[in-house]
């Protein structure tokens, strides 16, 4: 009978009833791909969140567009998607990554035999540039780590978490989730769950670590009133602070410590790294303390190895430039 029914109802083949079988369709799959990211691929649970927006982005651009998510993708729909994305005004590094999470929705889509091999498989990938990471100077870092502690647990939390993460380095989303069974106070060593489900031992300053020794026997009873928490840093609730509320506790800090510019966890920990290559440590152990899979990805402070060697070379080199020699006179 075909697509061609007389009755003024719409019919089964109309571009609604199709948007709307397809997302039917789509949602099951698209969780399925983001837990076989998970499982299979080994991505933070943080990282899959935000393929999951990713996706969400690309499918309301279709949506808006009047193209059929599971229908044929042209040339056209991924260069309008590369515009929208720039309107938008997306950082190169999440344009990045949201162009990866769709090409590899694509390559899953064409496995399930969900639409059919094409040579469309999404633009090719944008260069991220080259941007020096942002950190704070030192000056910045002791107003920051010597601020003054309020009477409360509460404050006393906040201090320690801020010390123990630029004496290690850790990710935001490592340290708000950081477990009290994975903390060695006597050694000062933390055990930390990084990018990929992946662990590695972190050795904490010992300021850092007198810190948590008195957060641990002062604050943190406070604050759990009897509860048990497997979780290191906790609230009133017992629970682990989320990255959000450590955002905010943090430019709380830096605003009470004099310091105008706006910064974030991930500045403190570039300023960690920066200040490590700049007091003469060597770049692969700065990329074990990272947690960086490559030492490619720790290469971004190279700028500060290369700054240090020509200062090591000026000061040691033994032929150092020598004054104009005047002009010999003339024999009389």
């Amino acid at each position: 009978m075909g697509c061609q029914g007389k009755l003024p109802q719409p019919s089964l083949c109309s571009s609604e009833r199709l948007a709307i079988i397809a997302q039917m369709i789509l949602d099951p799959l698209a969780e399925r791909y983001l837990s076989h990211l998970r499982v299979e691929g080994g991505l933070s649970v943080n990282t899959v969140e935000a393929y999951r927006r990713d996706l969400s982005k690309f499918h309301s651009y279709l949506e808006r567009k009047g193209v059929v998510p599971l229908g044929p993708l042209t040339t056209e729909t991924f260069t309008g998607f590369l515009r929208f994305l720039q309107e938008a005004r997306l950082s190169r590094a999440s344009s990045v990554r949201c162009l990866s999470a769709i090409r590899g929705w694509l390559r899953f889509l064409i496995r399930e035999r969900m639409i059919e091999a094409s040579p469309v498989m999404g633009p090719a990938p944008v260069s991220r540039g080259v941007r020096l990471p942002k950190t704070l100077s030192q000056h910045d870092i002791v107003a920051l780590l010597d601020l003054g502690t309020a009477p409360t647990p509460e404050d006393l939390r906040d201090r320690t978490m801020v010390e123990v993460l630029y004496a290690t380095g850790l990710r935001v989303s490592e340290l708000v989730m950081a477990e009290f069974a994975h903390m060695n106070l006597d050694v000062g060593y933390l055990r930390v769950t990084g990018k990929g489900a992946k662990q590695r031992l972190v050795p904490i300053g010992e300021v850092a670590r007198q810190l948590l020794q008195q957060y641990v026997e002062e604050a943190r009873p406070r604050l759990l009133k009897g509860r048990a928490s497997r979780y290191v840093f906790v609230s009133r609730r017992g629970r682990p602070l989320t990255r959000q509320a450590f955002w905010k506790l943090l430019r709380s800090r830096a605003r009470r410590a004099g310091i105008t510019q706006v910064i974030s966890p991930h500045m403190i920990r570039h300023s960690f790294a920066t200040h490590l290559l700049e007091g003469g440590a060597d770049l692969r152990s700065v990329q074990v303390m990272l947690g960086h899979a490559n030492i490619a990805t720790t290469q971004i402070y190279t700028h500060i190895e290369r700054a240090r060697l020509k200062l090591v070379h000026d000061r040691y080199f033994p032929r150092k430039p020598a004054s104009r020699v005047k002009n010999i006179p003339e024999k009389m």
